[in-house]
């Protein structure tokens, strides 16, 4: 079958638009990488997910109180719970929280622990130096264990700030959940 000109011109057209939108899907999905980490930078989330270089200062006489939360989903598999709702810091010294982290799964099961901190743009100025929030953690079925994190507020946090909430959710890693099974 012979296509008239006018066809060909047309299905040339539809080709080459087809392709843009395919380079451009393929472009965007390797921009979403980058564009997540800035979107979480932003929001506060995940920003300090390595252990801080930062080393415990003097100190000054401020005091800044660190509420601590968790934010589960209602019928998830966890529980998430900070050993102290809030407690006072001083800038530039370490400090330690604990948390109690339950598993509902009735299967072996691996977590990871997101953190966020609020006021957002207050999350570059608490230094995790040690976190169940960087690795992975596997649970046996209903396992319960404990978790320390160990940070140092930083002492250049802005002097309007008396007050800041270091939050933790917590999720299953799917792929590592079928592979338990």
């Amino acid at each position: 079958m012979k296509l008239d000109p006018a066809t060909r011109r047309e299905n040339a057209s539809l080709t080459r638009r087809l392709l843009v939108m395919v380079a451009g899907s393929f472009a965007f999905g390797f921009a979403l990488v980058p564009l997540y980490d800035v979107i979480c930078e932003a929001a506060g989330i995940r920003v300090n997910d390595a252990p801080s270089k930062i080393a415990e200062t003097a100190g000054s006489d401020r005091e800044v109180a660190l509420e601590f939360m968790s934010i589960l989903a209602p019928g998830g598999e966890w529980e998430l719970v900070p050993e102290t709702k809030e407690i006072v810091v001083r800038p530039g010294r370490l400090h330690e929280a604990k948390f109690r982290i339950r598993s509902r799964a009735s299967v072996p099961v691996v977590g990871q622990a997101v953190p966020s901190v609020a006021p957002s743009y207050t999350a570059k100025y608490l230094q995790k130096t040690e976190c169940f929030c960087f690795t992975p953690q596997d649970f046996a079925p209903a396992q319960e264990r404990e978790f320390t994190v160990r940070f140092i507020v930083d002492p250049d946090l802005p002097p309007q700030v008396d007050r800041m909430t270091l939050a933790y959710s917590m999720y299953t890693l799917p792929e590592r959940k079928l592979a338990a099974r």
